[in-house]
Order: C-alpha cells, then structure tokens, then sequence
C-alpha cells in the first residue's frame, strides 16, 4: 500500500501541524521529573531528520512500535534549542512499500551507476594477476555488489544514506590516487584493495529494508570480522578459477587493513595497525569519516541565518564538540 504524501521534514517550520509516515531512528524511553515515561526519537526522511518526543508513552508499546522501522506520526513542531522538534500526539508502526523506501531514508545525493562505474574503473587499474582475480571475484558476485551499491556506511555517524558506503568507499579510493604519488614507498595495489574491501562486510553487518539497523550478523559477528572471514574465501575462489595464487603475506596485510582499520582496540579495532599501508589507510579512513562527520552536522548548504540556528550546533558526540557551523569567508 503506497501512503499519502508527507512534508519533508527539511521543510517543516516551528508552530505548524505535522502528519505523514517516517523512518523511525533511535527510539529510547525517557522519564520526566515527575517519573512518566516518555518516548524520545528521531523521525527521518530523504530531506532530513527531526527530533520527537511523546510525553505520555507505556513502555510496553516499544517492541510493537519499532517493529517495522517506520512510523505513522500525528503532532506539531516547535523550536528547541534552534532546532525544529515534534511534539507526537499520535504515533504507530506502519508497512511501507520498496517504492516509499528512498523517500523515507537519506539518500546520496550522487549518482550510484556513475560512482560504482568509476570505482570499476579505478580497480581495473590494478596490475598484478593475483590481485587483480581477487578485484574480479568480487566484483563478480552480484548479490554482494547489489548490496554494496544501496548499502548506507554507518547507522548514524557518517555516510549514514542509502548508497553511502559505496559513496564514502569511493572516495577513499580518490583521495588515495591523490595522495600516493607523494607516498612512492607505499604499495598502490595493496591500498587500493584493502580500501576496497575495508568495509564491505557492513553489507552484511547492516540491513536498511526497514529503516537503518544492525543484522543478527551484524551484532553477533560485525564488519570486521566478517570482512576478514570473506577475504579467505574470495582468495581461495579467486586462485582456483584465474589460476593466480595471492601469496600468502600478501592476504595475510590484507586481512591486516581489515581487522585495523578503526585504528584502536577503543573504536573495534582487533590489532592496532602494524604495517604502512595499515597506517596509511587507519588514517584516510577517518580522514573521510569525520570530514563528512562536521559537513554533515554543519548543514551549510541548508543557508540558514544566525538567528534561525545558532552559530553553534548541538554537541556532536562522535568529534566530541559542538560545530561552529559558519564559513566566514563565504559572501551572503
């Protein structure tokens, strides 16, 4: 059943009614001062994402209520704290169709056809057979490929959008083609691939059929370990059907980059990152990551005033600080 359209929240003022059917993100139980339990939340669509809040809430409801990832809400907006927040009056799970789900969920803003043709492009510049059969018997699997072109890269931190991991894994790969020229002693092929296949067992560790969240594979095994279980499989398929064996230190760096590549044991990593390439990847990685991170909270393309935002936004827990959104050079 396809709904009647909603307002992209994106365009919602304060002090106006608020109806129509969202991806429901985070939802968690509160209580207020007097002890009540409420419901806090966030309600997303492709334009954006707005906080909620239903002050009457039985608990008991949360487990029906996020059943389906997407919610039916009736309420109306208000400012708080320089941003728009929605008072629920009415909220329930609702079945949306595969055609309503890229209205519901961010999207990338690029082209996904363009951006895996162009990551294509990049891999087939490998050189050496191994690794260029390894390149290949990924690329081949069109299940995995079909989900690492819709995959988001995160749940909320960053590239947090249907097509995000194969936007932010992309861009990895420029920034590298970029880079290495100043860099000769490290190896190309080597980073090319492990920037390749650093992530993509979140196609695995993350569902996005019902709004963004962790699979059982995902909370039981995640993407790192995953990554690295896949990458011996692949090599040994790759071998036995190209007849070009990737030498054993050669998959042994690479399942390095994988199980590394967060940097800390603090962050997921299972071994600090011990090689250049390690390194080199760790740190382009995060690079990438918190860039889109602070663009992200910015918003300085929504061209917002002073005195509808704030110079501020609120803290942004993953860079630990509130952002100075304004780009001072910028001519209004």
């Amino acid at each position: 059943m396809t709904h009647s359209p909603h307002a992209n929240l994106s365009d919602i003022q304060p002090n106006s009614f608020v109806e129509g059917v969202y991806s429901l993100l985070n939802p968690q139980i509160g209580t207020t001062r007097a002890g009540k339990s409420y419901l806090k939340c966030l309600v997303r669509d492709a334009s954006g994402e707005a906080a909620a809040r239903q002050w009457t809430f039985d608990e008991k409801q949360l487990a029906e209520l996020t059943s389906t990832g997407f919610v039916w809400i009736a309420g109306h907006s208000q400012l708080y704290n320089g941003q728009v927040q929605i008072i629920l009056e009415q909220i329930k799970p609702m079945e949306v169709s595969e055609e309503e789900i890229r209205a519901l969920l961010p999207t990338t803003k690029r082209d996904i056809n363009e951006m895996f043709t162009e990551l294509k492009t990049i891999l087939g510049t490998l050189e050496h057979p191994a690794m260029k059969a390894l390149a290949d018997a990924y690329l081949a699997d069109e299940n995995l490929m079909a989900n690492f072109r819709l995959a988001p890269a995160a749940m909320n931190l960053h590239h947090a959008w249907i097509g995000g991991l194969l936007e932010h894994t992309l861009q990895l790969l420029k920034l590298a083609e970029i880079m290495l020229p100043l860099y000769p002693q490290l190896n190309r092929e080597i980073i090319l691939m492990g920037l390749f296949l650093h992530d993509l067992g979140k196609t695995s560790e993350l569902t996005w059929e019902k709004g963004f969240n962790y699979t059982t594979d995902g909370n039981l095994i995640g993407h790192i370990v995953r990554g690295a279980i896949w990458l011996q499989f692949k090599a040994a398929m790759a071998s036995k059907e190209s007849g070009q064996k990737l030498p054993t230190e050669v998959l042994r760096v690479l399942q390095h980059i994988i199980i590394s590549h967060h940097g800390v044991p603090e962050f997921g990593a299972a071994k600090i990152p011990s090689t250049p390439e390690a390194v080199f990847i760790a740190l382009l990685d995060n690079l990438d990551a918190k860039t889109q991170m602070v663009l992200t909270a910015a918003k300085r393309e929504d061209d917002l005033t002073d005195d509808a935002r704030g110079e501020f936004t609120d803290k942004v827990w993953s860079l630990d600080t509130r952002v100075y959104w304004k780009d001072p050079l910028k001519v209004s």
